[in-house]
């Protein structure tokens, strides 16, 4: 059985070799490489597809082509990954370099030559192999901070160019750019009893395990006392030489009395499993805590191809008589590890601390679909939309709609109706349905047929149906009508919405749409005048936004600019 196991490794280490190429692909940057966020990294609703390098804190860094190739994407969006571009490799990879301020000049004037012809700032297009051939080593952009970034960065990312799956950058040899002798760091592990007979030291909700460091560095627990089936929960980050960040690791193996129990390595993943993250780490915990701890078990099978298959899945029935020792290794893809023995005696006792049990009458069976109706609300969720059995409340009262909480994980959507009474019809498109968290109402898109209100959501809690007659606000940036501004090299306003949220918004240069850039983190729109569109002399100026109900304000006004040197 080893030998067989010996050859498998063995096997597998080859196909990775051939399969990813070492000496293939250069740095994205000319700069030292640090790392500000790991592949496969928790983030918010997602795994995180790339990896994040540092810039110095500033934009406008030469932005390199990893290799030969031609651009076969080029999208740009107010949110996500802002201004990126997608290079296709005739190996069979693609990379994306994300949140870029500009692209390379060849490559810009293809960009700007779009955005006038759809008329829109936020574009998607899918350039011909023969329209942008980018060269391995040269320029193809400049790095940024453009769409959801938090602040000056390039997200790098490698994907499968037939399945589009996202793929580890150290696979592929970035890890010689990148010094790491330190191991992953451990900040708490946490036992959860996982059955109705379940009990760990004394408790039948989720315990902390106590932990001493050894002389060497690993971790020792204290003795779990336990009784029917439990697991663990591992609460940890990575770290690197030269780096202040806190990041994601590589990979977490658990075993139990030596043999495996439960493995999780982040490789590749298709982006159709990245919401899966809610399931994966303790979503209750997180929404309480901020704390992601990583759960090492599967109760339900579920669709996240980056935990291993092992038989148990992670899962512990602690039996009479019987002592087990449980071992967690988190790693790095270095090879740097921290690891955690955990002894396990089956104990009888009573419970101190006793599972909440919910009084709801709405109870939820994963497996099925249902559908609830209380006053004017209705509720549908087809089978499989919850990860597991559990309970909702569902109140309506005052016109606020409570249906579970928002800290239930959802595998996929729901639907939520809400009837309306008593309100005219003409007033019904200022309408919206909107999530509810403290005095904060987000807006989510609406349908309205037949005076009901339908919207699709994957989050719990509480919905309202809002109103929202204000109209968007406007407010130029340094500019004044009338004014003579030869020197400026831009437009500027700053746009917003207090309701229901900017849906739409245009300008018009003397009847010529003109391209403004839009960045929600300042609410700034900007129109570059070095497009050309402007005239010698006066110049007239319309610009139009729309929220997300209809409700419009134009602004108008003119100003006079000379072109001459």
């Amino acid at each position: 059985m080893r030998v067989l196991l010996f050859f498998i490794l063995i096997s597998f280490s080859l196909f990775s070799q051939e399969r990813y190429p070492k000496d293939y692909f250069q740095s994205p940057l000319d700069i030292p490489l640090q790392l500000s966020g790991t592949y496969g990294e928790l983030r918010n609703n997602h795994f995180h597809s790339g990896m994040d390098f540092r810039t110095n804190r500033q934009e406008g860094l030469n932005v390199f082509a990893v290799a030969d190739g031609y651009v076969s994407r080029i999208k740009i969006s107010t949110f996500g990954y802002g201004k990126a571009i997608y290079v296709t490799h005739p190996n069979g990879f693609t990379t994306v370099y994300a949140h870029l301020l500009k692209a390379a000049p060849e490559i810009e004037k293809y960009i700007k030559a779009k955005h006038y012809e759809l008329k829109s700032f936020e574009i998607d297009v899918f350039p011909k192999p023969d329209e942008l051939p980018v060269v391995k080593g040269k320029l193809l952009a400049f790095s940024g901070n453009t769409g959801g970034s938090g602040g000056p960065h390039l997200h790098f990312e490698f994907r499968d160019t037939k399945t589009e799956f996202t793929i580890n950058p150290l696979l592929f040899g970035y890890n010689q750019f990148l010094k790491d002798t330190r191991p992953p760091v451990l900040l708490g592990i946490l036992a959860y009893p996982l059955d109705e007979n379940g009990i760990v030291n004394y408790s039948q909700e989720p315990v902390e395990v106590n932990l001493v460091q050894q002389k060497d560095g690993s971790y020792l627990a204290s003795k779990v006392l336990s009784s029917g089936a439990i697991g663990f929960g591992v609460h940890t980050h990575d770290v690197s030489d030269g780096s202040y960040g806190k990041n994601g690791v590589y990979k977490i193996q658990s075993t139990l009395n030596g043999k495996p129990s439960f493995g999780v390595q982040f490789d590749t993943f298709s982006f159709d499993e990245t919401r899966h993250i809610n399931h994966y780490i303790d979503y209750k915990r997180y929404k309480k805590t901020t704390q992601r701890y990583q759960k090492l078990f599967v109760k339900n099978p579920y669709e996240l191809s980056l935990i291993q298959n092992n038989p148990t899945t992670g899962i512990i029935d602690v039996q009479p008589n019987m002592n087990y020792s449980y071992k967690i290794i988190i790693e790095d893809f270095n090879k740097n590890k921290t690891t955690v023995t955990i002894p396990i005696q089956h104990a009888v006792m009573q419970p101190k601390i006793l599972k909440k049990e919910s009084k709801s009458i709405y109870k939820i069976k994963h497996k099925n679909e249902h559908s609830y109706i209380k006053d004017s609300v209705s509720v549908y969720i087809p089978e499989m939309t919850f990860y597991e059995d559990t309970t909702v409340d569902f109140e309506v009262s005052d016109g606020m709609v409570q249906f579970g909480t928002s800290d239930i994980a959802l595998r996929s959507n729901l639907t939520l109706f809400i009837e309306v009474k008593g309100i005219p019809e003409k007033e019904l498109s200022n309408y919206f349905i909107a999530t509810v968290e403290g005095t904060k109402k987000s807006y989510i898109k609406s349908y309205l047929k037949e005076k009901t209100f339908k919207v699709y959501t994957r989050n719990l809690g509480k919905f309202a149906l809002v109103k929202d007659t204000t109209q968007p606000k406007v407010t130029p940036v340094q500019l004044q009508e009338g004014q003579w501004i030869s020197a400026s090299k831009t437009l500027q306003f700053l746009i917003s919405d207090e309701g229901s949220g900017i849906q739409s918004y245009n300008g018009y240069l003397n009847d010529k749409w003109i391209l403004f850039e839009y960045d929600y983190k300042t609410k700034k729109v900007t129109h570059d005048f070095s497009d050309n569109v402007v005239k010698e002399g006066r110049n007239d100026l319309k610009v139009i936004v729309v929220d997300n109900v209809g409700n419009s304000t134009i602004f108008e006004t003119h100003f006079f600019r000379s072109q001459k040197p």
